[in-house]
């Protein structure tokens, strides 16, 4: 997937609108989706639950910029499908008869939802990729910069091997799920980091996601690499690299090796905090899930100026090209950075952090 700057500068749409007095109307493309008030209905569709993310922050977010916008009178209808594609593609299916305005979209299976995508565009009804780029005429997508995600990982895990690293130092890489777009993109900015640098010794996809998962993963490379001769681990996420160092514990390893994560989960920070997981990737949701809701809302109400200002980059599906996307920056959180990311956006309180086991490691990065 490529990312392509937009071709024509936001500024240049305004004129003509402005001068004809329409600045909120859809314009004359009869593809344009219908106005509506601020009576709007969004469908919102998160694929699962074992990242705490989707309930704790980006539903609760998405929900309240979309009262802001639609002055209390917009409402969000909400489904997880705990990651299954089936129960999703019903959630989504009874949104399309019930005949919400607009759907985001965070897909269990970017492939399998593509047939339920086409169903939301026969009925009129928009389709944002959220987080997760779906298959099917989707009107926009927003997520993190993917690839950069894993640049940012494996990047941190050679800042931690140091200087001698080198095709000696053995990495087990646990990349997500073999359904999730996203998991293909982290892992190619990874292995854009590692490749040539340290030796790829096992590499797995981890179905669904899921930290068990990842731990059955790691006690088979375990068994074949030795616990001893891991340098590093690439973990995808959060999630599953407490599946990582559960394996390794049982296996008797007491010093972890460098352990990458993404999402900064609580159960992480206090993991990072405590040497037993090296790094996360801090995700601001907070900024994501206000610009989806600006850009669903938007989008129903035919505010064309706003959503093209929202959607500057450009995506290629495996359905469809040239997508209108936003790409949101992410940055690396390690031990010493604690404070000036999730902290200082609100994300977690020194207290939630600082429990009584950690108090000490906290008080040694200056987190009081």
């Amino acid at each position: 997937m490529r990312r392509i700057a937009m071709s024509v500068a936001v500024s240049a749409m305004v004129l003509p609108l402005a001068g004809c007095g329409v600045l909120n109307a859809a314009g004359d493309d009869a593809s344009a989706s219908p106005t509506v008030g601020d009576e709007v209905t969004v469908g919102l569709l998160l694929p699962e639950k074992a990242n705490t993310r989707y309930d704790k922050f980006d539903y609760p977010i998405i929900k309240s910029q979309v009262s802001e916008l639609t002055h209390k009178k917009g409402k969000v209808e909400y489904a997880n499908a705990d990651a299954d594609a089936g129960q999703q593609a019903d959630q989504m299916q009874r949104m399309i008869d019930e005949k919400v305005n607009v759907i985001l979209l965070d897909a269990v299976d970017s492939h399998a939802v593509a047939p339920t995508v086409k169903k939301a565009k026969a009925a009129g009804i928009p389709v944002i990729a959220y987080d997760r780029l779906a298959e099917g005429p989707i009107d926009a997508y927003i997520s993190f910069d993917n690839e950069l995600v894993g640049q940012v990982q494996g990047r941190s895990l050679l800042e931690r091997l140091g200087s001698g690293a080198g095709l000696s130092d053995k990495i087990v890489m646990m990349n997500g799920s073999p359904t999730d777009p996203n998991a293909k993109q982290f892992k190619e900015g990874a292995l854009s980091e590692l490749n040539g640098k340290v030796t790829i010794a096992d590499s797995f996809d981890t179905i669904k996601w899921k930290p068990e998962n990842a731990e059955a993963n790691m006690t088979e490379a375990i068994g074949k690499i030795g616990k001893s001769d891991i340098a590093a681990v690439y973990s995808a996420n959060d999630g599953m690299a407490a599946g990582v160092i559960k394996a390794l514990k049982k296996a008797g390893v007491t010093t972890m090796p460098p352990i990458t994560g993404q999402d900064a989960e609580l159960d992480a920070v206090q993991r990072i905090l405590a040497g037993e997981q090296y790094m996360s990737v801090y995700k601001s949701y907070p900024d994501e899930a206000e610009a989806a809701a600006r850009m669903a809302v938007a989008k129903v109400q035919g505010k064309d100026i706003q959503f093209d200002a929202l959607t500057q980059d450009r995506i290629d599906s495996p359905t469809d090209k040239q997508i209108p996307a936003k790409l949101v920056q992410v940055s690396a959180l390690t031990k010493g950075k604690i404070k000036e990311t999730v902290v200082a956006d609100g994300i977690y309180t020194v207290d939630e952090i600082c429990t009584a086991g950690y108090k000490s490691a906290c008080e040694a990065v200056g987190l009081r």
